[in-house]
């Protein structure tokens, strides 16, 4: 059982921050190395006594059935130390230590653009996103979202509906079968595994739809994406988080524009105010 990713698995699970994670890392090099520290040796490093704590006392007796189920449902763990670990997502600041992937990882490394906005989309803004996420893969992008109804959906769809360009979720929960969210995009999720997509997440298995881990999921959205488009934003969406995270990595933002009187177009109508790149038919994006 204690294969070339056991320690990894293992570190990736205690809960501690990302941020103490890649401290550690950069300090000890490897997740074996990490866990054969002293109490005292991780303390002269300078982390807190609660964080090394649960360093040193986490105690995970299902590990064999955790990895047994990662076997039997070809699910990969890549750490930030590794050569296959995204480039472009080695680039951005509070990189997730490690990414857990299931499905096509090649996709990750492909060419590709990141579709968001807000759950309550209208019928304007699920169209619109799936026009533009079938253009977009139709001349072999892949489309990065992060599987939220409304019009993360609606982009992973318009993907799907294209034989060219895949789709990538990116997810604020663990990537098993059971952990789903929300559950009515189940099916959405199983038709981008079969169709050759990939479902990522920095989430160890079993992790809730906690509600801090979805900002944390967007700078991963953004990360693995060269260019960010908003299609329908409200003022106060978690989608303009994205766009935060897109400026700070130093990514192209583009906004659709929408109906001023619509709320939902409010946050993306502000963003090209703003000086965000209008999207208005696909050509706008090259």
């Amino acid at each position: 059982m204690k294969n070339m990713n056991y320690y990894d698995i293992y570190l990736s699970r205690i809960d501690i921050s990302n941020e103490n994670k890649l401290k550690l890392l950069k300090k000890f090099g490897s997740a074996e190395l990490i866990l054969k520290q002293s109490k005292s040796e991780l303390l002269n490093e300078g982390f807190e006594e609660k964080t090394v704590d649960k360093i040193l006392n986490s105690d995970f007796k299902n590990m064999k059935k955790y990895i047994d189920y990662m076997n039997k449902n070809d699910i990969k763990i890549i750490s930030c130390t590794q050569n296959n670990y995204p480039t472009i997502l080695n680039q951005i600041s509070n990189k997730p230590v490690y990414i857990y992937v299931r499905g096509n990882i090649q996709n990750l490394y492909g060419d590709n653009i990141a579709i968001v906005g807000s759950r309550e989309a209208t019928d304007y803004g699920k169209k619109v996103s799936r026009k533009i996420a079938k253009e977009l893969a139709d001349k072999g992008i892949n489309i990065v979202s992060g599987l939220a109804i409304g019009i993360d959906k609606y982009a992973h769809l318009g993907a799907l509906d294209s034989k060219i360009g895949k789709t990538i979720a990116v997810l604020g929960t663990g990537i098993s079968d059971f952990e789903v969210y929300p559950y009515e995009n189940k099916k959405l999720f199983e038709r981008i595994l079969k169709e050759g997509g990939t479902i990522v997440s920095e989430f160890c298995l079993g992790s809730k739809p906690m509600k801090y881990h979805f900002p944390l999921r967007n700078r991963i959205i953004s990360g693995l994406s060269k260019k960010v488009i908003i299609v329908e934003a409200g003022s106060k969406s978690g989608s303009l988080i994205t766009v935060d995270y897109a400026l700070d990595q130093g990514k192209d933002i583009y906004a659709v524009p929408g109906n001023i009187t619509s709320k939902q177009s409010e946050g993306t109508n502000y963003l090209l105010f703003e000086g965000a790149n209008i999207l208005n038919k696909i050509e706008d994006i090259f």
